[in-house]
């Protein structure tokens, strides 16, 4: 996957994370790509843990990638929240 691609969907994955959480948060665009693409790698382990590694060829279709980036994304958004309403 190019550099440009994890971007644009680290971006779209990491507003679609914001729009499900409900609250608000003080992140820019930039944050919220970092977000999409740290959940792109939590939710692929999630993906890989839970399904089988001969389930997809050597890349998953992108349809997976996606799903598994907003996953992501959302858990380290709940996580985030949580640690930073005990603070």
């Amino acid at each position: 996957m190019g550099i440009i691609t994890m971007i644009i969907i680290g971006l779209i994955a990491g507003a679609i994370a914001r729009l499900l959480v409900p609250g608000k948060e003080n992140f820019g665009w930039i944050l919220t790509i970092v977000l999409g693409i740290v959940g792109g790698y939590v939710g692929g382990t999630l993906g890989s843990l839970v399904f089988a590694p001969h389930k997809f060829s050597v890349h998953p279709p992108v349809q997976h990638t996606f799903l598994g980036a907003i996953v992501g994304a959302v858990i380290i958004l709940v996580i985030y929240k949580a640690i930073r309403s005990r603070a």
